[in-house]
């Protein structure tokens, strides 16, 4: 049977597969070998609950210099929990890769939840999208690790192509969001301090 139909009868129909992802990740599968295993099972674990972004967003915000950056990446991973883990997985209810075709051996143990979007990419690219809105050459350099990330999931045969798609938009989209809401609230902050500050000292005079 076609992977395409088998897809659909698993997957239902939102976001079954097409022919083309699967034949996406069966040419993945002919590049393996054991060092390169051994780098996207390192890659992949970067990600695995976010540990990666979520760590550089609690270190940008010890420095008052990318304080709101840093308030910015962890919010950008909250709205990617929300939007992507607790609303897209549940809604498009897809099967992951590995679930349809348990025969290919993988070298991380199973995800258990729905593959659109990747989670994995979701919170790389809220991450780095952040980091290269503040600084560009910092940007280049986390974009990179996103990606790294990324392919690593359709390399390990969990996600398909477009959930990284979807992953990579959602994250994009997520990190915009989260920028204009910090700003909006520190901006509101500075400013309300601002007149607090020329009440008091008009009070003093």
């Amino acid at each position: 049977m076609a992977y395409e139909v088998i897809s659909r009868q698993a997957a239902g129909m939102w976001g079954a597969a097409g022919q083309w992802e699967f034949d996406i990740l069966q040419g993945l599968q002919g590049i393996h070998g054991p060092w390169l295993d051994r780098m996207m099972t390192f890659i992949t674990g970067l990600a695995d609950h976010g540990e990666l972004w979520l760590l550089l967003g609690v270190l940008f915000l010890c420095f008052s210099k990318t304080r709101r950056l840093g308030a910015t990446v962890l919010l950008a991973a909250g709205l990617g929990f929300v939007t992507g883990n607790l609303i897209l997985k549940n809604l498009f209810a897809r099967s992951r890769p590995c679930w349809l075709m348990p025969q290919i051996p993988l070298l991380i143990p199973v995800p258990m939840d729905y593959s659109f979007p990747s989670g994995h990419t979701l919170v790389s690219f809220e991450g780095a999208f952040s980091v290269w809105r503040h600084n560009r050459r910092w940007g280049i350099v986390a974009l990179a690790a996103a990606a790294a990330i990324a392919f690593s999931r359709m390399y390990l045969f969990v996600h398909f192509p477009t959930d990284i798609l979807g992953g990579m938009v959602l994250g994009i989209v997520n990190g915009w969001a989260a920028e204009k809401l910090v700003s909006r609230l520190t901006d509101d902050k500075t400013l309300q301090s601002g007149e607090a500050k020329e009440k008091r000292q008009e009070k003093k005079s």
